[in-house]
């Protein structure tokens, strides 16, 4: 059962980078059936190249091994490309790390979870280059020079850091 999920998951996000412009193909035999150690994504714009380790998960959180890192991290600095790690939970959307980005276990394995994934990770707009992420403190200053962040901006996203107003409520409040 998780192994076609996540083929339907891997198959989804290749279809997401097609639709955003990418040349992208699925890696065949990603993973434990092949020798080669290959990530299951590879995506590129003729400006950006990506070798991407593709994870999703029902529940929270998400764990890579320390070898499918350094295997990624090593194919994609031989490849040319950046390397990524390309997380989806249920009912959210894409979110992609560095590798070097990621919280490392005791074990010397890596976690991310859903939480961390929504306030650090890079959005699929982002990652595609159709938006631009702005920090908390970009937001809460309203362009003027001396005076500080907007104290009610500062409250909505403190509310919304804080998973007590979803991100539409905000995006309503302060238009």
């Amino acid at each position: 059962m998780s192994h076609a999920k996540g083929d339907r998951r891997e198959r989804e996000l290749v279809n997401e980078l097609d639709e955003a412009g990418f040349a992208v193909m699925r890696a065949p035999a990603s993973g434990a059936a092949t020798d080669r150690e290959l990530p299951d994504v590879l995506a590129g714009d003729g400006e950006q190249f990506y070798a991407i380790e593709a994870k999703s998960s029902a529940g929270d959180p998400i764990y890579l091994t320390g070898e499918e890192v350094e295997a990624l991290i090593y194919f994609a600095q031989n490849f040319g490309a950046k390397p990524r790690i390309g997380v989806r939970f249920d009912r959210e959307d894409w979110y992609f790390f560095h590798p070097g980005d990621l919280y490392v276990t005791d074990g010397g394995n890596y976690r991310v979870k859903k939480e961390t994934a929504l306030a650090e990770g890079t959005d699929f707009p982002e990652f595609t280059g159709q938006s631009e992420k702005v920090t908390l403190a970009e937001a809460a200053t309203d362009g003027s020079v001396d005076d500080g962040p907007d104290e009610e901006i500062l409250r909505v996203l403190n509310a919304v850091e804080q998973g007590v107003m979803d991100v539409e409520e905000a995006a309503e409040l302060l238009e």
